[in-house]
């Protein structure tokens, strides 16, 4: 099966490592290419391209401000990975309390101490 071009779905675009990086400054609010560019090490033009397809896939917005073209996180996008997600979250979650639970038990196995065969003399 052929793999979804990275401008089509969410999972793509954020499979790449610096994408995810984007993200994550742009958490903190909005950002001009050249400081995201500066703080990631990498050039403009790389940036660029990065938030071109993050815009695409409607994780990323941009406004103008003044000269300037401001690029900010749009969460929205993140809804099906967010969902995705919370399937193993929930599984995770279940397989704890169920670890919870076997720990309860051997506690209480433990405090009720072992059987020594007290009984018969």
């Amino acid at each position: 099966m052929a793999r979804a071009a990275t401008t089509s779905d969410a999972f793509n675009a954020i499979a790449e490592p610096q994408r995810r990086d984007i993200l994550v400054l742009l958490r903190g609010g909005e950002r001009p290419v050249t400081e995201l560019a500066r703080d990631l090490g990498m050039t403009q033009p790389q940036a660029s391209k990065h938030l071109r397809v993050l815009r695409e896939v409607g994780l990323v917005k941009v406004r103008e401000a003044g000269k300037q073209r401001l690029y900010g996180l749009d969460a929205r996008g993140l809804r099906p990975i967010h969902e995705w997600v919370g399937g193993f979250e929930r599984f995770w979650n279940e397989s704890f309390d169920r670890l919870d639970d076997y720990v309860r038990e051997l506690k209480q196995a433990g405090q009720e101490g072992p059987d020594h065969g007290d009984d018969e003399q």
